[in-house]
C-alpha cells in the first residue's frame, strides 16, 4: 500500500466531497462527514456521472445523473438504479493533511 497526501483538513467543509485525480488511478471521490473522511471510485457504477457532482444527504451521496445514491461509508448501493457498490479507500488524517492509502498501482 503506498499513502498518498492529498489536502488540508480545512480545504473540505463538512458534507461536502470533492473530486481528486491521482496518476494510475480512477478518479476518487473524498467525503466529510463531520469531520470523518472517507472516499469511493468517484464514477458511479450505473453510468458514467461523477459522484463528486451529487449531493450528500446523511451518509448518502446522490448520483447526479439518474439519482440512484451509494452509503458513502461502506460503498454499498442504497437507492435504485444503482445496485453495484462503489470501491471505497482508506482514509487517513494525520497532522491536519487528508490522505489515502492506494494499492500500488
Amino acid at each position: 500500500m503506498q499513502k498518498v497526501s492529498l489536502f488540508p483538513t480545512s480545504e473540505l467543509s463538512e458534507n461536502e466531497v470533492r473530486l481528486v485525480e491521482i496518476d494510475g488511478y480512477p478518479p476518487i471521490a473524498i467525503y466529510n462527514l463531520a469531520g470523518d473522511f472517507f472516499a469511493t471510485d468517484d464514477t458511479c457504477t450505473h453510468g458514467n456521472a461523477s459522484m463528486s457532482e451529487g449531493d450528500i444527504d446523511g451518509d448518502e451521496i446522490y448520483c447526479p445523473f439518474h439519482m440512484g445514491a451509494f452509503d458513502i461509508r461502506t460503498g454499498e448501493a442504497t437507492v435504485p438504479p444503482c445496485a453495484t457498490p462503489l470501491k471505497t479507500y482508506q482514509t487517513e488524517v494525520v497532522d491536519q493533511m487528508v490522505s489515502i492509502l492506494l494499492e500500488k498501482a
